[in-house]
């Protein structure tokens, strides 16, 4: 369980009280995400495995590059399920203040990374195919291909959920990539017996390979922006509609960021005209529902009267 941290309402002469205000989150989800990102690791490395002994049994570079694009991302989901079980295992406390869920967003960095030297892999050996074709034993092939694809509805059907946590995203992400992957793999090859053009199985492996790209660079992108604090809110909906609330004169400071992609922390300054502790807790109380409601987790509400040199008041109070 999860709780809101406490706010704090000043008097006029800027002794604080605090006011907890507390909700419960549970992480309920962390240990089904756990569980479903092992079921898709030890899918994809048995689908792995089968399409690169028949990669090179029956010289397809395209079905190669498929087996590898699966083998990564085997690994991938074998970082992002250690991540997801040691954050459930260690949880809010004293020592690390938000647990270990920033492992979430460290993991799909290391995914997103993991996806670059396989674009490389790939582009090296379809060009030397380019240059070089080989025949491709189109009947097996085509087997393992459609076994691959298989594997890979398997697995989106597994991590397939209203909503995912940014490593199952990843994953998600790297599953289709594969699948497209697997679906090129049978064309290529469909079309190599029928026009009988060797140079369409590298060409199809070039393609795979933008794929990947574009799955690594959507990954990074997402935990680059959880790392660097970037807001996931619309801070501007979210000021005005704390700035309706009776008893909220203005929103002097506001900050949102993300822990990891289920965890929305915020806090929040406020100037007010109220006079009473209750009053007080009761303007707290409403703005961190409104906070609540726009999906934020944990929540610092602080509140300040009216100061007539208010600019001095939050230099000195406001960082």
């Amino acid at each position: 369980m999860r709780q809101h941290e406490s706010a704090h309402a000043h008097d006029d002469s800027h002794a604080g009280d605090d006011h907890s205000h507390g909700r419960g989150h549970s992480h309920g989800g962390d240990s089904t995400s756990s569980r479903k990102l092992a079921a898709v690791s030890l899918i994809n490395v048995v689908g792995f495995l089968v399409e690169l002994a028949g990669g090179l049994a029956f010289g397809s570079v395209a079905l190669i590059s498929d087996a590898v694009h699966m083998l990564f991302d085997a690994l991938a989901y074998v970082m992002a399920f250690a991540a997801a079980h040691v954050a459930e295992q260690y949880g809010d406390g004293e020592r690390w203040s938000y647990g270990l869920h920033r492992l979430e967003p460290f993991a799909a960095f290391l995914n997103g990374l993991l996806l670059l030297p396989m674009v490389g892999f790939i582009l090296w050996e379809a060009y030397q195919r380019f240059l070089e074709p080989v025949a491709i034993g189109t009947g097996p092939t085509i087997a393992i291909a459609t076994g691959g694809l298989l594997v890979n509805v398997g697995s989106v059907y597994v991590l397939h959920g209203d909503a995912m946590s940014l490593n199952e995203k990843g994953a998600f992400y790297h599953l289709l990539g594969d699948a497209g992957g697997s679906v090129a793999v049978i064309v290529s090859v469909l079309a190599i017996e029928v026009t009988g053009i060797r140079v369409v199985d590298p060409i199809t492996a070039a393609l795979i390979a933008a794929v990947v790209t574009w799955s690594a660079v959507t990954v990074l992108r997402g935990s680059g922006e959880i790392f660097f604090l970037k807001t996931p809110l619309e801070s501007a909906d979210v000021r005005s509609h704390i700035t309706g609330i009776d008893g909220v004169d203005r929103v002097d400071d506001f900050h949102a960021w993300q822990i990891c992609s289920q965890i929305t922390v915020a806090t929040v300054h406020l100037e007010t005209g109220v006079e009473t502790m209750a009053e007080a807790e009761s303007v707290v109380a409403r703005v961190h529902d409104e906070l609540a409601r726009h999906g934020v987790d944990h929540a610092t509400v602080e509140l300040s009267p009216h100061y007539a040199d208010r600019d001095v008041y939050l230099d000195t109070h406001c960082h």
